[in-house]
């Protein structure tokens, strides 16, 4: 059998320890694009990793629970991540729009805020601020119920519309009480005060977990990764995967650099193994 990473820091180290000789208190929260389901040009594409579920599956009995936080909504991401009705993940839990929503395996049922207004009227003015900007063509306008996307990745020169439209969109944003959330080449208005740090730690709190593991790829994988810090110092080791290198900030404050989605399923695949024997 692969042996799992050696984390490169201590407190890594004390996390996986902490993991290993008490799964049965630990959370698992992971985010779903770039860390279970690859990068793809049209997000409706996306799909979790053939060996994600079966992983998840294979896991999920050891430990106190398994989360799925992630930006998409919640309903979306069960959908592509195929995670409904799979023996194993009874007790799943996906926490959608940065944890604004939320899924359960055991009931199948989503909950959810009404949208906040403001989603409304900036999805009004979108096409308006997008043609103002020469970023009509070759832009994509992702509807999130809770929120509301624009993805560069089609465009001739994605970099640049991206850098074209963080300005005029958060200058949207905040005009309609909302904040501005750049990714990697999609820029997401959506209602404040919601974030995946704030959905991971009340989820910890609520499960009891005694440690926590997340993934994650993203910039908006930062509030979550500040909140295992925060949790470390409250005495619950962590433990954080970087999937990919794409986002610095992350990758360095990572205590387990994983490839990609494909090296992220093999991690907890062999998690599952080690926690079997």
């Amino acid at each position: 059998m692969d042996t799992l990473p050696e984390p490169s820091t201590p407190a890594g180290r004390e996390a996986l320890a902490a993991l290993l000789g008490d799964p049965a208190r630990a959370l698992v929260a992971l985010d779903f694009d770039g860390t279970l389901a690859d990068i793809v040009p049209d997000p409706e594409q996306a799909r979790a990793h053939p060996g994600a579920v079966p992983a998840l599956a294979a896991l999920a009995p050891h430990v106190a629970s398994v989360a799925i936080v992630t930006g998409r909504p919640a309903g979306v991401a069960v959908r592509y991540g195929g995670f409904a009705g799979v023996a194993g993940l009874e007790h799943l839990v996906v926490l959608g729009h940065y944890g604004a929503e939320r899924w359960d395996a055991l009931t199948g049922t989503v909950h959810a805020p009404s949208p906040h207004p403001g989603i409304a009227a900036a999805r009004a003015e979108l096409p308006g601020v997008l043609d103002a900007h020469g970023a009509w063509r070759g832009t994509w306008v992702e509807e999130k119920g809770q929120a509301v996307a624009v993805h560069t990745r089609r465009a001739t020169d994605p970099e640049a519309a991206f850098e074209a439209l963080r300005a005029p969109l958060a200058e949207l944003a905040a005009q309609h009480g909302l904040i501005l959330e750049p990714g990697r080449l999609v820029l997401e208005l959506r209602p404040p005060g919601v974030d995946k740090g704030v959905a991971l730690e009340a989820y910890v709190r609520e499960v009891g977990a005694r440690c926590v593991v997340y993934a994650g790829d993203d910039l908006g994988d930062l509030p979550a990764y500040a909140a295992v810090e925060k949790l470390r110092s409250d005495g619950i080791p962590g433990l954080l995967l970087c999937s990919g290198t794409a986002i610095p900030e992350l990758a360095e404050q990572a205590d387990v650099l994983l490839p990609g989605p494909a090296e992220v399923t093999a991690f907890l695949a062999r998690l599952a193994q080690r926690l079997a024997e």
